[in-house]
């Protein structure tokens, strides 16, 4: 069952070229001259990359079924990581590699998002904004301000590094975007 561009809507998964896409935004552009078309930007959901492409008005594609599978990350074992499907308490490997970048934000006993579509898993999501404990820094000195704009590297405890504020110390728990790798806040505790 095809649907046509006039179906299409932000969030909306479809066929493309074999791989599974989602609209992230979309216009419809009608010139004087010639016929109307819709200008799309896409995220291919299994490698993340964001795409722009045109359609004629009316073209069809064929709608691909995303499913979120809430699964729970248990630990990872040489390079692959354990995760169990909540709901049906299976247990499966994946390539630690299947993560991206993100594979270092993994805290035991998190739940993650499988994304499915028909029998095939495209991809995982991790929450975008996780707060870590920072394991390793160096030490703040006495002067450094809250507002101060300078950074310094920490490790976090899944072995993620971001650059925080100097006033950050070792014990301290922070919050991070998990998409660009950086600090947002302090959390108190």
């Amino acid at each position: 069952m095809a649907v046509d561009t006039s179906d299409f809507r932000n969030g909306m998964s479809f066929y493309l070229d074999g791989d599974v896409y989602t609209i992230i935004e979309f216009q419809h552009v009608k010139p004087g001259k010639g016929g109307a078309f819709v200008r799309t930007k896409l995220r291919k959901v299994k490698s993340g990359t964001v795409l722009e492409k045109t359609f004629r008005s009316g073209e069809k594609v064929e709608p691909a079924f995303v499913e979120k599978l809430k699964m729970q990350y248990l630990y990872k074992q040489n390079n692959e990581v354990v995760l169990m499907d909540l709901d049906t308490y299976e247990q499966i490997h994946v390539g630690v590699d299947t993560f991206g970048g993100q594979g270092k934000y993994l805290k035991e006993e998190m739940e993650i998002t499988a994304l499915q579509a028909g029998d095939e898993i495209l991809g995982y999501e991790i929450p975008n904004f996780m707060e870590l404990e920072i394991t390793e820094t160096d030490p703040g000195f006495k002067g450094d301000t809250v507002s101060g704009s300078s950074t310094k590297p920490a490790k976090l405890e899944t072995g993620a590094m971001v650059n925080v504020p100097f006033h950050i110390n070792i014990g301290d728990v922070v919050k991070v975007d998990t998409r660009t790798d950086s600090y947002l806040e302090r959390v108190k505790r």
